[in-house]
């Protein structure tokens, strides 16, 4: 691959927006977005944006924006900690079934999605789930709520180890050597969504109260040093350590759900390094000789040497990446092969007939309530993965078999 620099410079009246997007389209309302971000007079030197670019609330996804001295919530999101996990087995394809169905089924049984039902508290957990509850996550989680009440009014404990909707999902898939992997993709449940709704309505009050004028009514921040940056950095962190717990618990309920199908092979073995990685998160880093807060919105962390996880769609290739540290991009790559369209578009503009054309071979969903989710709905992943060659390289290309949707 050519590591040359591939990004397009936009000039703004803020800082320069410097773009990944050679070979992938851009919307023209995803570039006003990124103008407006660019604006902020806190952002540190430049915004990078991935090839994955697309409009999203409070700022646009597939960005990466550091900032000194304040963070926007609605730039982080509500999704607080979305990311993937991804590990290896010892099974090839040949140890698969020739029918899916009944493996599609276990998983489904195995790990909660959609609008399951979370009303029986901590007494409904698996031992596993509990004691990392117990132990890991509810102390700080104590804290956090008694000062917050607001944000403990609905499910918390009881979302620990389930997936959602949306574009979550859990996936069977086979690499270019026809090893199984086991992919996950699910972040901060309904915790996160509260906290992200509640810290981004307080830093909204705090710009009327300081009659800050902004660029963007979504772009309203909270400064560093302030009592309300300090509980949002507190709450984002621990939301975004319940992500990372949340597929870990996943993945290991997968596996047990796996061995004990009957379809496969019971003694089968993992990797002992599974990839776990956020990329709607905020962090502290250094970049450009100052110390900084970096927001991925949309975007995976890809330092020199670690390890990312870009999906494709539902009917697409995704890979396991390994970073090139590309300091312009402030160490990071997408998050996946962002949308083409809408939700409303793609049902609008799909059938169910189209969708099972289009995931045809992979063992999934093939009916009108995924239509938003089909592949003609996200860009072309190996144009997103060509427009970054000079952020990552490809470790593992990645074929699902069987995906599982909330």
């Amino acid at each position: 691959m050519n590591d040359e620099p591939r990004f397009l410079t936009l000039e703004t009246p803020g800082v320069p927006v410097k773009a990944w997007i050679d070979g992938v389209p851009i919307e023209k309302d995803a570039e006003l977005q990124l103008r407006k971000t660019a604006m902020l007079p806190f952002v540190h030197s430049h915004l990078a944006v991935m090839p994955d670019v697309h409009v999203g609330v409070g700022a646009t996804v597939g960005t990466v924006i550091p900032t000194k001295g304040a963070i926007v919530p609605a730039a982080v999101g509500v999704d607080i900690g979305c990311g993937m996990i991804a590990t290896r087995t010892s099974l090839v394809a040949s140890d698969l079934p020739d029918s899916l169905s009944k493996v599609r089924s276990a998983i489904e049984k195995a790990v909660p999605h959609g609008r399951a039902d979370f009303t029986s508290g901590t007494k409904g957990l698996p031992t596993g789930n509990a004691k990392v509850w117990r132990d890991v996550l509810e102390p700080r989680w104590k804290t956090i709520a008694k000062k917050h009440p607001k944000i403990a009014k609905g499910s918390t404990a009881e979302q620990l180890g389930t997936l959602g909707g949306g574009n979550h999902f859990v996936e069977i898939c086979l690499d270019e050597s026809q090893r199984v992997w086991i992919v996950l993709h699910s972040g901060s449940r309904g915790v996160g969504n509260r906290t992200g709704q509640y810290f981004i309505e307080i830093a909204r009050k705090e710009m009327e109260r300081l009659e800050v004028r902004l660029p963007d009514y979504d772009l309203a921040y909270l400064e560093e040093g302030t009592e309300h940056f300090e509980d949002y950095r507190e709450a984002v962190g621990w939301a975004q350590d319940y992500a990372a717990w949340n597929r870990r618990l996943m993945m290991e309920a997968t596996l047990r759900a796996l061995k004990q199908s009957g379809e496969i092979e019971k003694n089968f073995t993992c990797d002992e390094d599974a990839v776990n990685c956020h990329h709607n998160y905020v962090a502290r880093e250094q970049h450009f000789g100052a110390e900084v807060w970096v927001t991925r919105k949309g975007a995976v962390r890809a330092g020199l040497g670690e390890l990312g996880i870009i999906p494709g769609s539902m009917g697409a290739k995704s890979f396991i990446v390994r970073g090139k540290g590309n300091p312009e991009s402030f160490c990071s790559c997408s998050h996946g092969a962002g949308r083409k369209m809408s939700r409303t578009a793609a049902k609008r503009a799909f059938t169910v007939d189209d969708h099972r054309r289009a995931t045809e071979g992979v063992e999934c969903r093939k009916d009108a309530d995924v239509i938003d989710e089909t592949p003609m709905a996200y860009k072309d992943i190996d144009a997103v993965m060509a427009a970054q060659s000079d952020l990552v390289e490809i470790v593992h290309t990645l074929k699902q078999v069987v995906c599982v949707k909330g």
